[in-house]
């Protein structure tokens, strides 16, 4: 997409070139900036995001193009600055309809469940609009919400809940706003929406079908009798399904529900044997709270071997790189060669290995 009216609505105002931050140091700044970052690791992706701006400079980028680069680095930098003493808490993302009246069901619906989440120790993340944003910032608190505004000439800024927190991102790009929702949580709420909560959820099941996002919880929440999501479901079983477009499986990636108490179940227990996972070379390392026994991991093995890829689901102690990062080395742990296909099935693995804790 290009042409004047795109770089005047989207972007004329995104930056005014003036070069301040870190460039006015000088290369030798940046070096030294760099030089004391933390680990080899960090200092290498510094380098390459730095190696990355002088490939755009080498070709002659167009200076539309950059703005739009320049814009979307600082929109991220800014989100990871506020997200970073967070990061240790667990987070729930609200979508739905701006359009929500306070009076609505689903206000109400979205308003009650945040509530649920906050007093489980739960952070609330919202668009920080109107509507269903609201909603979920006035059940949390504003203590315990965190907002990512989008800023649209049409509607107005952050809610009451929310405004003027330094919890409080502002975002000019959509693409930007929809990652830093998706990347930071450890759960999802749905709730009936138009164009936009229908493309924030698509995504986020999209992103969980091809392992592009951490396995998570997502619960697609009507109000009470609705059938917004019944009709969704209905679409997906007679016209999606039957053309082999997604997967039975894929079925596995979300719960509906019309019940608060469902929802809220649905996503602490997620979290109730399970606690994260991570590629160690070709192992994919599920991390738990409670290991199965001899005769559960046999079953575990029995109920799951087509999405092992050869070898067998085997309780490991913490691999090297694990040790190396300090990344969970005190939780139990199963491995395997999974077949980086079938990720509902997954969720499957993660849902079996959580009823370990029910028996």
């Amino acid at each position: 997409m290009t042409g004047s009216s795109f770089e005047e609505g989207e972007l004329g105002a995104a930056v005014d070139g003036s070069g301040a931050g870190i460039l006015a140091d000088g290369p030798d700044g940046i070096e030294e900036l760099v030089a004391a970052a933390r680990t080899p690791t960090e200092r290498r992706l510094y380098r390459s995001m730095l190696d990355t701006v002088g490939s755009l400079a080498r070709v002659g980028t167009d200076v539309i193009d950059l703005k739009l680069a320049d814009t979307a680095l600082a929109e991220m930098a800014e989100a990871f600055r506020v997200f970073q003493p967070l990061r240790r808490r667990k987070k729930v993302t609200i979508f739905g309809s701006a359009r929500t009246e306070p009076e609505h069901p689903a206000y109400r619906q979205a308003r009650a469940l945040a509530a649920t989440m906050a007093g489980a120790g739960w952070m609330v993340v919202t668009g920080a609009g109107p509507g269903i944003m609201a909603a979920g910032m006035e059940g949390a608190g504003r203590e315990q919400s965190v907002g990512v505004n989008i800023r649209l000439p049409h509607e107005q800024g952050a809610n009451r809940f929310i405004a003027q927190d330094p919890k409080l991102v502002e975002m000019r790009y959509f693409f930007t706003r929809k990652l830093m929702l998706l990347k930071e949580s450890d759960g999802f709420i749905v709730l009936p929406g138009g164009f936009g909560t229908l493309d924030e959820g698509f995504e986020l099941l999209t992103l969980l079908q091809t392992g592009k996002a951490e396995p998570a919880p997502v619960v697609l929440l009507d109000v009470p009798g609705g059938t917004y999501w019944e009709g969704w479901s209905r679409f997906l079983s007679e016209e999606v399904e039957p053309r082999g477009l997604v997967a039975d499986d894929d079925r596995a990636f979300f719960t509906i529900t019309d019940d608060v108490a469902v929802a809220g179940a649905e996503l602490l227990g997620f979290y109730r044997n399970y606690r994260s996972c991570r590629w160690v070379g070709d192992l994919l390392v599920l991390r738990m709270s409670i290991h199965p026994d001899k005769a559960q991991l046999a079953d575990l093995n029995r109920r799951f071997a087509d999405i092992v890829a050869t070898g067998v689901i085997r309780k490991v102690d913490p691999l090297p790189p694990e040790r190396a990062d300090d990344d969970g080395v005190d939780l139990p742990r199963l491995a395997f060669r999974f077949d980086k296909v079938h990720y509902g099935r997954l969720r499957q693995l993660i849902d079996a290995v959580n009823a370990l804790v029910d028996r």
